[in-house]
């Protein structure tokens, strides 16, 4: 019997259902959602049962699929993985929300939380025949659905969790948090996408979870889509209970209402009672959505942020499974949550009980002789894209356009001769983002933790808002339900909205300070898999890239202290592998515009862009600056002072804007104080170049390395990140030992912009310091310049303490009169 709380919900329930005014659909039509008539029950109870057949054949089963013969030991895996627990609730939402889109027509995509509940999704994938139509060997016969047992976590086969070989999936939910940040994401300038996100509540536990239900406060109804969040309280995570489980419904109602949801609470494991209670409640939320969108798009809405439907499920972890073993209860409980029955192999009750609840579901009635479903089954699927299976939204979207993108070259920074004028990089690119926004209003949108202005991105308001749909007041500024830039002080939400807005098929950038990238650098690593993984797959659609940009980095966050001070993410991007990572490093505005063109237009890559958003000094022209980009790494010529010679006396190398100005320093007080010293001055504006090869696509040839680096001289790196990722890059490159770099080395305070460079010894003095004690010749006076150098070092000390800012000739330096025309 259903719970009385249940029963109490179904006078709210029916009241949803009632809402049909301003709906374009039949006025019968909710109410036949919301009674499923007794055939309808019939199919949805076998398509349930069918999948938790398949489910639990994945987990143990490698011979005998259609149970046609006593089950034996050597029927069964020899190692048991997988997750039961969590998939007879998945399944069960499954169904019923596949009933509701062969009813309506709604585009809708499944995203799955709960940690590793793969077999369903792989199963539903199966039943609804898209799996069969991706993977022809694992065809809707016996013989096929033994390779889908045999496949699932085994050598050779598929992951146990939602993975990108999974069809229909965005999401994975291997790392738990990110269900509802991925779904929301999907269905900003989707209008006519539902996306259906499953919350586990041990996922719920999780800090990106918690923080990711405000994404409410960021739908616009009139040109977003919906997301339907359905919390799955099933009681408990892989050794215990879960906190909103023994929460009382008053407080987890509570809890979710303060968000801005409306609750539709589903309670139960009485059958056929909970195919009933869950389909009103299901039609309930649909109405409501629709409701809410007819009322928005017809112009009847006041503005103010709607109550979204929310729905509770509480159904036993591990429903339909045993209920005891060895005289311990099982279902309900967290000894539910992996592998039941875990001795299967060795144990005859054991394996007397699997066969018992395999053979509980009637496979018998759900597949025929051939061992495909049977029509009792096939019948409760959507058909062609409408199945969630099948769902181009899920695959890069519906349809795969480029941007339309201005010349960034109309944006450039007017550059006469390197190191005399000084901009604010980052302003140029929001000029280009501005005009981005203009030119694709659907398909654009940069994501910044309360930052774009601080970051020198707010051109972009000059076209668009930011959007927020709760209460506006009259002094705020460019904030409005309309707006297209999403502001929350939430890495994990910025990235997250970006990953879904991405995978199904839309464009834009997360922008952040360096340091706090961190906070969601685990994101980045998962999304990195899941292209990694997806390149492998000839089904899975080029997706547009992650764009990652850093600004208000390491170098100049003297005023905020140790804390902003951190350029990790480098790091995190640089072990990712070659075929996904791309991390570019550009110098100034000019080389900014030409790489970020460059990665707008790219797909299924994490593009990792670094530059200070400060004024700072400009080196190259726009031709000068696409010609260095597209190589990656160049000498200038300009700077240094070797003039072309196979065999300079040092080479000084340089990647990242500030230890760029403090390389070319180096390297003029070189040429003024050691004319006779050939010194060579190589950028690098693309880190990724720097590998062989065979390590990373864009590895420059060893010829090109040559002349840049040459194979004998020693170089003296300055690196924006750590020192370590220089040597890690130039492994395998001839003598690599001759390589001294200089970066981050985790000193930082609260400080002068100069100051941060000597303490961390990267500073054009400790350059200068380096090219000495390692050139292949020194001319005379090199020992009085190593000394004065340290003089300088001295004198830095005493005057910034004194004085509270730089040296003048440090703090306003430029190349002057030493510089040769551009």
């Amino acid at each position: 019997m259903p719970g009385q709380r249940a029963c109490e919900r179904i006078a709210f329930v029916t009241a949803f259902v009632n809402q049909r005014a301003a709906l374009d659909i039949d006025d019968h039509l909710p109410a036949v959602l919301a009674h499923p008539s007794e055939e309808e029950v019939a199919q949805l109870d076998a398509w349930w049962r069918a999948n938790n057949y398949l489910t639990v054949g994945q987990i143990y089963l490698r011979g005998n699929p259609l149970m046609r013969e006593p089950l034996r030991p050597e029927h069964i895996k020899p190692r048991l993985l997988g997750h039961w627990g969590t998939s007879p609730g998945l399944s069960l939402i499954y169904a019923h929300v596949s009933r509701l889109i062969k009813r309506t027509g709604q585009q809708t995509i499944y995203l799955t939380g709960p940690g590793h509940g793969g077999p369903a999704l792989v199963a539903a994938g199966y039943l609804e025949g898209t799996y069969s139509e991706i993977y022809p060997g694992v065809s809707q016969d016996e013989a096929g659905m033994l390779r889908l047992f045999r496949q699932f976590s085994s050598p050779g086969g598929i992951p146990s969790h939602v993975s990108v070989t999974t069809p229909g999936s965005i999401h994975e939910g291997g790392e738990l948090g990110y269900v509802l940040v991925h779904a929301f994401g999907a269905v900003m300038d989707n209008p006519d996408l539902l996306a259906v996100a499953v919350v586990g509540d041990g996922e719920a536990e999780t800090g990106p979870l918690e923080g990711s239900w405000k994404g409410v406060s960021f739908i616009n109804p009139v040109h977003d889509g919906a997301v339907l969040p359905i919390l799955h309280l099933n009681g408990a995570k892989i050794a215990g209970p879960t906190v909103l489980a023994r929460k009382s419904r008053e407080e987890v109602r509570s809890l979710l209402e303060g968000h801005g949801y409306e609750l539709i609470e589903v309670e139960g494991s009485d059958l056929p009672g909970m195919h009933h209670r869950f389909a009103a409640a299901l039609t309930a939320a649909w109405v409501k959505i629709r409701t809410i969108q007819q009322a928005a798009r017809s112009g009847d809405w006041d503005g103010s942020r709607p109550r979204w439907p929310l729905i509770v499920l509480r159904s036993p972890k591990g429903w339909t499974g045993p209920e005891q073993v060895d005289g311990v209860t099982v279902t309900g409980t967290w000894r539910s949550h992996q592998v039941p029955l875990s001795g299967v192999r060795d144990n005859a009750e054991h394996l007397r009980m699997l066969e018992q609840w395999l053979l509980s579901y009637r496979p018998q009635e759900l597949f025929d002789d051939s061992g495909a479903p049977s029509e009792l089954v096939r019948a409760l699927a959507p058909e062609g894209e409408l199945r969630m299976s099948a769902s181009p939204h899920a695959n890069g979207g519906l349809v795969t356009r480029d941007l339309d993108l201005p010349d960034f070259r109309d944006y450039a920074v007017d550059v006469t001769q390197p190191a005399q004028l000084r901009a604010e990089s980052t302003r140029k690119l929001g000029e280009l983002m501005r005009d981005i926004y203009a030119r694709n209003p659907d398909r654009f949108r940069l994501f910044c933790p309360d930052e774009t202005n601080s970051n020198r991105l707010g051109a972009v308001f000059e076209v668009t808002d930011r959007g927020f749909m709760e209460q506006v007041h009259p002094e705020d500024t460019a904030i409005s339900r309309d707006g297209r830039v999403m502001e929350v002080l939430s890495e994990h939400n910025c990235h997250g909205w970006l990953e879904g807005y991405n995978l199904t098929g839309r464009h834009g950038i997360f922008a952040t300070y360096e340091a706090f990238a961190m906070v969601s650098a685990s994101q980045t690593v998962q999304h990195g898999k899941w292209l990694q993984e997806a390149a492998h797959l000839p089904w899975r659609a080029k997706v547009p890239s992650l764009n990652i940009l850093l600004t208000s980095t390491a170098w100049r966050n003297d005023h905020n202290g140790f804390s902003h001070q951190g350029p990790g993410l480098i790091q995190v991007v640089l072990n990712q592998r070659g075929t996904v990572s791309r991390i570019y490093l550009p110098p100034d505005a000019n080389c900014l515009l030409s790489v970020a063109d460059h990665c707008f237009r790219s797909r299924s890559y994490v593009n990792l862009i670094v530059i200070d958003k400060q004024p700072q000094l400009q080196w190259l022209t726009i031709d000068q600056a696409i010609e260095h980009c597209a190589r990656g790494a160049g000498v200038w010529e300009w700077a240094g002072t070797d003039d072309g010679a196979s065999d300079p006396d040092i080479v000084l190398a340089c990647a990242g804007d500030v230890v760029t100005m403090e390389t070319v320093a180096a390297a003029q007080i070189l040429k003024q104080r050691l004319p006779t010293m050939k010194v060579r001055v190589v950028n690098v504006v693309n880190l990724m170049t720097l590998p062989r090869p065979k390590d990373h696509p864009h590895g420059m040839s060893s010829t090109q390395f040559t002349e840049l680096f040459t194979d004998t001289v020693d170089v003296v790196f300055a690196f924006h990140g750590y020192p370590g990722a220089i040597h890690q890059l130039v492994h395998g490159r001839p003598d690599a030992d001759r390589f001294r770099v200089r970066g981050f080395i985790e000193e930082g305070t609260t400080t002068t912009p100069f100051d941060m460079t000597v303490r961390n010894r990267a500073s054009r003095y400790h350059l200068v310091m380096d090219a000495i004690n390692n050139a292949k010749r020194l001319p005379r006076g090199a020992t009085d310049l190593k000394e004065w150098c340290e003089a300088q070092l001295a004198r830095h000390h005493e005057y910034v303490v004194e004085h509270l800012e730089d040296m003048p000739e440090v703090r306003d330096w430029s190349l002057g009169d030493w510089a040769e025309p551009a």
